[in-house]
Protein backbone atom coordinates (compact mmCIF):
# COMPACT_ATOMS: atom_id res chain seq x y z
CA UNK A 1 0.00 0.00 0.00
CA UNK A 2 1.26 3.21 -0.85
CA UNK A 3 1.36 6.24 1.70
CA UNK A 4 2.66 8.79 -1.35
CA UNK A 5 0.92 8.71 -4.36
CA UNK A 6 2.93 11.35 -6.90
CA UNK A 7 1.47 11.91 -10.53
CA UNK A 8 2.66 13.96 -13.18
CA UNK A 9 3.52 17.30 -10.73
CA UNK A 10 4.85 19.98 -12.61
CA UNK A 11 5.79 23.46 -11.55
CA UNK A 12 7.26 26.40 -12.73
CA UNK A 13 7.99 30.08 -11.42
CA UNK A 14 8.10 32.47 -14.25
CA UNK A 15 10.26 30.60 -17.32
CA UNK A 16 11.95 28.57 -14.90
CA UNK A 17 10.53 25.00 -15.18
CA UNK A 18 10.83 23.79 -11.32
CA UNK A 19 9.37 20.45 -11.44
CA UNK A 20 8.83 17.88 -14.88
CA UNK A 21 6.02 15.78 -14.79
CA UNK A 22 7.11 13.71 -11.54
CA UNK A 23 6.05 10.71 -10.37
CA UNK A 24 7.00 8.64 -8.00
CA UNK A 25 4.60 6.25 -5.11
CA UNK A 26 5.98 5.85 -1.42
CA UNK A 27 5.26 2.93 0.22
CA UNK A 28 3.67 2.77 3.98
CA UNK A 29 6.14 2.19 6.73
CA UNK A 30 9.09 3.23 3.99
CA UNK A 31 11.79 5.62 4.83
CA UNK A 32 12.05 7.08 1.19
CA UNK A 33 15.31 9.14 0.60
CA UNK A 34 14.69 11.85 -2.19
CA UNK A 35 18.44 13.08 -3.19
CA UNK A 36 19.98 15.61 -5.26
CA UNK A 37 21.48 18.72 -5.18
CA UNK A 38 20.58 22.36 -4.44
CA UNK A 39 18.12 23.73 -6.83
CA UNK A 40 17.13 20.55 -7.99
CA UNK A 41 13.65 21.07 -7.11
CA UNK A 42 13.18 18.94 -3.53
CA UNK A 43 11.87 21.89 -1.23
CA UNK A 44 9.14 23.15 -4.37
CA UNK A 45 7.90 19.52 -4.19
CA UNK A 46 7.44 19.47 -0.47
CA UNK A 47 5.92 21.97 -0.30
CA UNK A 48 2.99 21.23 -2.77
CA UNK A 49 3.19 17.38 -0.77
CA UNK A 50 2.53 19.30 2.24
CA UNK A 51 -0.31 21.83 0.86
CA UNK A 52 1.78 24.75 1.40
CA UNK A 53 1.95 25.25 -2.68
CA UNK A 54 -0.25 24.50 -5.75
CA UNK A 55 1.02 22.65 -8.29
CA UNK A 56 0.39 23.80 -12.14
CA UNK A 57 -0.30 19.93 -13.27
CA UNK A 58 -0.72 16.34 -11.50
CA UNK A 59 -2.30 14.43 -8.81
CA UNK A 60 -0.67 14.26 -5.33
CA UNK A 61 -2.47 11.44 -2.67
CA UNK A 62 -0.98 11.25 1.17
CA UNK A 63 -3.05 8.86 3.37
CA UNK A 64 -5.39 8.56 0.46
CA UNK A 65 -6.25 12.24 0.68
CA UNK A 66 -5.98 14.65 -2.32
CA UNK A 67 -3.11 17.51 -1.25
CA UNK A 68 -5.91 20.14 -2.61
CA UNK A 69 -9.32 18.95 -1.86
CA UNK A 70 -8.27 17.41 1.46
CA UNK A 71 -5.75 19.79 2.55
CA UNK A 72 -7.35 20.46 6.09
CA UNK A 73 -7.89 17.27 6.72
CA UNK A 74 -4.18 16.46 5.82
CA UNK A 75 -2.34 19.01 7.46
CA UNK A 76 -3.85 16.85 10.80
CA UNK A 77 -2.12 14.18 9.85
CA UNK A 78 0.89 14.80 8.43
CA UNK A 79 4.28 16.68 10.46
CA UNK A 80 6.48 18.52 8.46
CA UNK A 81 10.12 19.65 9.08
CA UNK A 82 11.22 22.36 6.87
CA UNK A 83 14.85 22.69 5.79
CA UNK A 84 15.50 26.49 7.59
CA UNK A 85 14.54 26.40 11.03
CA UNK A 86 11.00 27.95 11.85
CA UNK A 87 10.27 27.29 15.13
CA UNK A 88 9.70 30.55 17.67
CA UNK A 89 13.15 31.18 18.76
CA UNK A 90 12.48 33.25 21.92
CA UNK A 91 10.07 30.83 23.24
CA UNK A 92 11.83 27.86 25.28
CA UNK A 93 11.87 24.43 24.15
CA UNK A 94 9.26 23.49 26.21
CA UNK A 95 7.11 26.34 25.18
CA UNK A 96 7.46 25.45 21.66
CA UNK A 97 6.17 21.79 22.19
CA UNK A 98 3.19 22.94 24.03
CA UNK A 99 2.34 25.38 21.82
CA UNK A 100 2.26 22.83 18.60
CA UNK A 101 0.60 20.27 20.51
CA UNK A 102 -2.23 23.32 21.45
CA UNK A 103 -2.09 24.01 17.51
CA UNK A 104 -3.22 20.28 16.94
CA UNK A 105 -5.42 20.00 20.10
CA UNK A 106 -3.21 17.47 22.07
CA UNK A 107 -1.08 17.69 24.85
CA UNK A 108 2.86 16.63 25.40
CA UNK A 109 1.82 13.80 27.32
CA UNK A 110 -0.57 12.56 24.52
CA UNK A 111 1.70 11.00 22.23
CA UNK A 112 5.06 11.20 24.68
CA UNK A 113 5.90 7.96 23.84
CA UNK A 114 6.77 9.01 20.21
CA UNK A 115 8.70 11.23 21.21
CA UNK A 116 10.74 10.32 24.08
CA UNK A 117 13.64 9.24 22.83
CA UNK A 118 13.91 12.57 21.34
CA UNK A 119 13.10 14.86 24.30
CA UNK A 120 15.17 13.01 27.02
CA UNK A 121 18.16 14.17 25.11
CA UNK A 122 16.53 18.07 25.16
CA UNK A 123 15.23 17.63 28.79
CA UNK A 124 18.20 19.04 30.23
CA UNK A 125 17.62 22.41 28.39
CA UNK A 126 13.81 22.35 28.09
CA UNK A 127 13.65 25.67 29.61
CA UNK A 128 16.23 27.46 27.38
CA UNK A 129 15.15 29.68 24.40
CA UNK A 130 15.03 27.97 21.19
CA UNK A 131 16.94 29.97 19.23
CA UNK A 132 20.40 29.84 22.22
CA UNK A 133 20.53 26.06 20.83
CA UNK A 134 23.47 24.05 19.10
CA UNK A 135 22.38 23.51 15.68
CA UNK A 136 21.80 19.23 16.40
CA UNK A 137 19.81 20.31 19.52
CA UNK A 138 17.22 22.70 16.98
CA UNK A 139 17.43 19.98 15.06
CA UNK A 140 15.36 17.50 17.49
CA UNK A 141 13.55 20.00 18.51
CA UNK A 142 12.06 20.90 15.59
CA UNK A 143 11.21 16.77 14.65
CA UNK A 144 9.62 16.78 18.22
CA UNK A 145 7.15 19.80 17.06
CA UNK A 146 7.11 17.55 13.99
CA UNK A 147 5.67 14.72 15.52
CA UNK A 148 4.02 16.17 18.80
CA UNK A 149 0.89 15.41 17.22
CA UNK A 150 1.59 11.71 15.97
CA UNK A 151 1.32 12.47 12.12
CA UNK A 152 1.08 9.22 9.93
CA UNK A 153 3.66 10.82 7.18
CA UNK A 154 6.61 12.75 8.07
CA UNK A 155 8.60 14.99 5.64
CA UNK A 156 11.54 16.02 6.49
CA UNK A 157 13.16 18.52 4.24
CA UNK A 158 17.18 18.46 4.33
CA UNK A 159 16.69 18.20 8.15
CA UNK A 160 20.41 17.27 8.25
CA UNK A 161 21.73 20.13 6.05
CA UNK A 162 25.01 22.49 8.23
CA UNK A 163 24.38 20.12 10.97
CA UNK A 164 27.80 18.72 12.32
CA UNK A 165 28.54 14.42 11.46
CA UNK A 166 27.85 13.57 14.80
CA UNK A 167 24.61 15.18 15.24
CA UNK A 168 23.65 13.95 11.18
CA UNK A 169 24.67 10.10 12.45
CA UNK A 170 22.04 10.61 15.41
CA UNK A 171 19.31 12.12 13.42
CA UNK A 172 19.67 9.32 11.03
CA UNK A 173 19.40 6.96 14.17
CA UNK A 174 16.22 8.64 15.36
CA UNK A 175 14.51 8.16 12.24
CA UNK A 176 15.04 4.09 11.76
CA UNK A 177 13.56 3.85 15.48
CA UNK A 178 10.57 6.17 14.29
CA UNK A 179 10.49 3.94 10.98
CA UNK A 180 10.57 0.86 13.44
CA UNK A 181 6.93 2.27 14.68
CA UNK A 182 5.44 2.44 11.23
CA UNK A 183 6.18 5.73 10.74
CA UNK A 184 6.37 6.67 6.60
CA UNK A 185 9.00 9.02 6.20
CA UNK A 186 10.36 10.74 3.25
CA UNK A 187 13.33 13.11 3.61
CA UNK A 188 15.42 14.86 0.81
CA UNK A 189 19.10 15.55 1.23
CA UNK A 190 22.20 16.56 -0.84
CA UNK A 191 24.61 14.07 0.87
CA UNK A 192 25.15 11.12 -0.80
CA UNK A 193 26.57 8.88 1.62
CA UNK A 194 22.57 9.39 3.33
CA UNK A 195 21.37 7.59 0.59
CA UNK A 196 22.47 4.18 1.83
CA UNK A 197 20.54 4.74 4.71
CA UNK A 198 17.17 4.67 3.29
CA UNK A 199 15.01 1.30 1.75
CA UNK A 200 14.69 3.37 -1.40
CA UNK A 201 15.97 7.02 -2.91
CA UNK A 202 14.95 8.37 -5.74
CA UNK A 203 17.44 11.11 -7.56
CA UNK A 204 16.41 14.19 -8.57
CA UNK A 205 17.96 16.80 -11.36
CA UNK A 206 16.61 19.89 -12.40
CA UNK A 207 13.41 19.02 -11.52
CA UNK A 208 13.69 15.34 -13.14
CA UNK A 209 13.51 12.16 -11.39
CA UNK A 210 16.46 10.34 -13.16
CA UNK A 211 15.99 7.06 -11.15
CA UNK A 212 14.65 5.31 -8.22
CA UNK A 213 15.58 2.44 -6.81
CA UNK A 214 16.88 0.59 -3.24
CA UNK A 215 20.47 2.32 -2.48
CA UNK A 216 21.92 -1.55 -3.55
CA UNK A 217 20.19 -1.59 -6.89
CA UNK A 218 20.86 1.57 -7.89
CA UNK A 219 24.60 1.24 -8.13
CA UNK A 220 23.70 -1.78 -10.74
CA UNK A 221 22.57 0.99 -13.45
CA UNK A 222 26.48 1.82 -13.47
CA UNK A 223 28.08 -0.14 -16.23
CA UNK A 224 31.76 0.92 -17.15
CA UNK A 225 34.98 0.40 -15.37
CA UNK A 226 35.52 2.56 -12.89
CA UNK A 227 39.09 3.06 -11.36
CA UNK A 228 40.36 5.14 -8.29
CA UNK A 229 43.29 7.07 -9.29
CA UNK A 230 46.47 8.88 -7.37
CA UNK A 231 49.45 10.71 -8.16
CA UNK A 232 52.05 13.17 -6.60
CA UNK A 233 50.38 16.24 -8.41
CA UNK A 234 46.25 15.66 -8.39
CA UNK A 235 45.79 18.70 -10.51
CA UNK A 236 47.83 17.70 -13.15
CA UNK A 237 46.45 14.47 -12.67
CA UNK A 238 42.78 15.44 -13.59
CA UNK A 239 43.85 17.77 -16.38
CA UNK A 240 45.78 14.69 -18.33
CA UNK A 241 42.88 12.24 -17.72
CA UNK A 242 40.51 14.66 -18.81
CA UNK A 243 42.15 15.25 -22.53
CA UNK A 244 42.64 11.12 -22.66
CA UNK A 245 40.76 9.98 -25.67
CA UNK A 246 39.89 6.83 -23.47
CA UNK A 247 38.35 9.06 -20.87
CA UNK A 248 34.63 8.80 -20.47
CA UNK A 249 34.42 11.01 -17.61
CA UNK A 250 37.08 11.79 -14.28
CA UNK A 251 35.98 13.83 -10.74
CA UNK A 252 37.78 14.28 -7.49
CA UNK A 253 36.59 11.88 -4.83
CA UNK A 254 38.13 13.03 -1.87
CA UNK A 255 41.92 12.07 -2.20
CA UNK A 256 41.55 10.01 -5.44
CA UNK A 257 40.16 11.03 -8.79
CA UNK A 258 36.97 8.72 -10.06
CA UNK A 259 37.72 7.78 -13.79
CA UNK A 260 36.02 5.97 -16.29
CA UNK A 261 37.16 4.41 -19.54
CA UNK A 262 35.51 3.48 -22.68
CA UNK A 263 36.80 1.07 -25.82
CA UNK A 264 37.69 -1.41 -23.52
CA UNK A 265 40.77 0.43 -21.71
CA UNK A 266 42.15 -1.00 -18.89
CA UNK A 267 44.94 -0.76 -15.43
CA UNK A 268 47.51 -1.32 -18.00
CA UNK A 269 46.53 1.13 -20.36
CA UNK A 270 46.06 3.98 -18.25
CA UNK A 271 49.34 3.08 -15.91
CA UNK A 272 51.08 3.20 -19.36
CA UNK A 273 49.77 6.87 -20.34
CA UNK A 274 50.33 8.51 -16.69
CA UNK A 275 53.90 7.04 -16.88
CA UNK A 276 54.73 8.82 -20.52
CA UNK A 277 53.38 12.52 -19.14
CA UNK A 278 55.70 11.63 -16.30
CA UNK A 279 53.36 11.36 -13.28
CA UNK A 280 55.18 10.40 -10.30
CA UNK A 281 53.55 7.91 -7.27
CA UNK A 282 50.54 6.34 -9.51
CA UNK A 283 47.97 4.44 -7.80
CA UNK A 284 45.62 2.59 -9.82
CA UNK A 285 42.94 0.35 -8.38
CA UNK A 286 39.58 -0.92 -10.12
CA UNK A 287 36.38 -0.06 -7.91
CA UNK A 288 32.90 -0.80 -7.21
CA UNK A 289 30.64 2.38 -8.02
CA UNK A 290 29.04 3.99 -5.43
CA UNK A 291 26.02 6.05 -5.49
CA UNK A 292 27.66 9.49 -5.18
CA UNK A 293 29.50 7.68 -9.01
CA UNK A 294 25.73 6.47 -10.63
CA UNK A 295 24.32 10.33 -9.31
CA UNK A 296 27.07 12.13 -11.51
CA UNK A 297 26.22 9.45 -14.42
CA UNK A 298 22.82 9.81 -14.35
CA UNK A 299 23.36 13.78 -14.53
CA UNK A 300 25.70 13.16 -17.37
CA UNK A 301 23.08 11.00 -19.16
CA UNK A 302 20.47 13.82 -18.48
CA UNK A 303 22.70 16.83 -19.81
CA UNK A 304 23.18 15.14 -23.21
CA UNK A 305 27.25 14.43 -21.85
CA UNK A 306 28.54 10.90 -22.16
CA UNK A 307 27.04 8.86 -19.07
CA UNK A 308 28.39 5.68 -17.54
CA UNK A 309 25.51 3.07 -18.04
Amino acid sequence: MSAIVIENISKAYGPTQALHDVSFTVKQGELFGLIGPDGAGKTTLFKILVTLLLADKGQVTVSGLDVVSDYKRLRQQIGYMPGRFSLYQDLSVQENLSFFATIFGSTIEANYALIKDIYEQLAPFKNRRAGQLSGGMKQKLALCCALIHKPEVLFLDEPTTGVDAVSRKEFWEMLRRLKAQGLTILVSTPYMDEAGLCDRVGFIQNGQILAIDTPVDVTQRFKKPLYAVRAGSTYQLIQDLRQASFTESCYAFGESLHLTTRNGTDKQQIEQYLLDKKHQELEIERIPPGIEDTFMALMNQQAGQPANQ
